[in-house]
């Protein structure tokens, strides 16, 4: 059966060999593993994870490509194939029985790799680790600084939950077809402990996206109506915080602190 990638599901599909052994050289897998693979494809990776680990779990939305992947994993007997959308499955309740955290990988679709990061995140007790390919760029807006351009409101949310590091770039070559950028092999080591409840975290980020959603402006005029202007004064006097700031120059953890305050 030939490959016939679909545009509409944003498809992708990683042939170069070098490559893939590289990727899998930096998931640090063990034989005790139990690994969610999204977006298995025609089974050709997940063959590579299944002589690695105790379990793979593959997940696949594409219909066409079943009986392309279970051919391909047949005679592995430690593959699991999910026939369903990332979105859409509970790992919470699909991995309820095992006694440790999973691994993930994915080489996603461009297109929905925020809602995926998004969903894996609400598993993330069920997690020990992510690796994800994703765009160059958006990979760079992940892991960006306080005070760099990439810095927003979505390096905030990830930097908050997670410890975001970019393993290694990869050629847009490296693709069939070939996208029209380059790719970057992704890490996100989820936090153990979180410094906010859940009540003051919807506060938190309802307060981070008001203020990167008017980044031209100083802080204290971004979030004019969301916190009174006493309280902004109090945060900005005992962190020694510049009342004219940007939001962009505020890291996570001044974030937080704004909150606590």
């Amino acid at each position: 059966m030939h490959l016939k990638p679909k545009k509409r599901l944003g498809q992708n599909f990683l042939t170069d060999k070098n490559i893939q052994n590289k990727i899998l050289g930096s998931l640090e897998l063990k034989p005790s593993d139990f690994i969610l693979e999204i977006g298995a494809g025609s089974g050709e990776f997940t063959g590579l994870l299944a002589k690695k680990v105790k379990k793979v779990y593959a997940v696949e939305i594409d219909r066409d490509l079943y009986s392309l992947l279970e051919e391909r994993i047949k005679d592995y007997t430690n593959v699991s194939v999910i026939k369903k959308d990332i979105l859409k499955l509970n790992l919470q309740r699909y991995f309820a029985g095992l006694n440790k955290k999973i691994k993930v990988f994915g080489n996603i679709p461009y297109y929905i790799s925020t809602p995926i990061i998004v969903h894996l995140l609400k598993f993330r007790r069920n997690i020990e680790i992510i690796f994800i390919t994703v765009q160059k760029e958006f990979a760079k807006r992940i892991t960006a600084s306080a005070g760099s351009k990439d810095y927003g409101s979505l390096s905030c949310f990830v930097q908050y939950y997670t410890n975001p590091k970019k393993v290694f770039e990869i050629k847009r070559t490296s693709f069939f077809p070939s996208p029209k950028v380059d790719s970057c092999l992704l890490r996100l080591d989820p936090r153990e402990k979180m410094p906010l409840g859940t009540v003051k975290e919807e506060f938190l980020f309802k307060a981070v996206r008001a203020a990167f959603n008017q980044r031209r402006k100083t802080l204290r005029n971004s979030l004019k109506g969301l916190l009174p202007p006493e309280k902004l004064e109090r945060f900005f006097l005992k962190y020694s915080i510049d009342k004219n700031t940007r939001p962009e120059s505020l890291a996570p953890q001044d974030f937080i602190n704004l909150i606590n305050s």
